[in-house]
């Protein structure tokens, strides 16, 4: 592939796992959340701290931040869950925005201008972004696998029934609120790894950019578009988005 498509299609494998994970949370959870971009902003920011302070290398950053990300979401959901439907909605975005503050903040995040990632430093632009494509590839095609090896399971079987009345689940024996919280979970985890590979790719993070609740309208967009509640929906919805967006750009 050229470089201009690698730097393009980027973009779209960081849609993909943000619709796959926002879809395994809403299309069969059950739980619309508008506010996954705390996990987005904290995977940027968690990847350059990984990578320039602590010295990883870019590809396991990534991982780590996606990893840090659902770890974060699991006390996080204990908060939340306490709410049902649209306040629940709303608690996301609060939380998204406690996010957003507390790093503001915290000294060593750069305040209100961002952080800015140096461990590409001296690495041509050409490998640089032969990197980031082929990781974002990767990740892509692990994220839909694994949500395709889930849904397959006994839990994906009580995550299906959950989407189609959780009511009626709870009364079968299925562990609602565990399985949500599971994929709650892994849709942060996904979010996570999706923000750091934005900030790999841009090489910069700042609040406002990084916490945007616009990542939130992407997400919902390309999982209504392509079918929620279908594997292949958000792939689907993402190839959509990702060409109304290079077509009107």
């Amino acid at each position: 592939l050229s470089t201009r498509a690698m730097l393009a299609s980027k973009l779209l494998f960081a849609l993909i796992i943000l619709g796959t994970t926002w879809n395994l949370m809403a299309g069969y959870g059950g739980l619309v959340s508008i506010g996954q971009q705390a996990y987005i902003g904290a995977g940027g920011y968690g990847v350059i701290k990984l990578a320039d302070v602590v010295g990883l290398p870019i590809p396991v950053a990534v991982v780590a931040a996606g990893v840090v990300c659902a770890a974060l979401a699991i006390p996080t959901s204990f908060l939340l869950f306490r709410l049902v439907g649209g306040y629940f909605a709303i608690g996301t975005w609060v939380v998204a925005e406690v996010f957003k503050l507390v790093t503001q903040e915290l000294p060593g995040f750069g305040g209100g201008s961002g952080l800015s990632l140096t461990a590409f430093q001296g690495v041509d632009r050409v490998t640089r972004i032969a990197t980031v494509y082929y990781l974002a590839l990767a990740l892509a095609v692990l994220v839909v696998l694994a949500t395709y090896v889930l849904m397959r399971s006994r839990v994906g079987l009580g995550l299906t029934a959950i989407r189609d009345d959780s009511v009626a689940a709870a009364s079968l024996g299925v562990a609602v609120r565990r399985s949500q919280r599971l994929v709650y979970v892994a849709a942060s985890g996904g979010a996570g790894l999706a923000g750091a590979l934005i900030a790999v790719n841009g090489l910069r993070v700042s609040p406002d950019s990084m916490f945007s609740v616009q990542y939130t309208a992407f997400m919902i967009f390309i999982v209504v578009i392509g079918g929620l509640g279908t594997i292949e929906g958000p792939i689907l919805g993402a190839v959509i988005f990702f060409a109304l967006q290079q077509l009107l750009d």
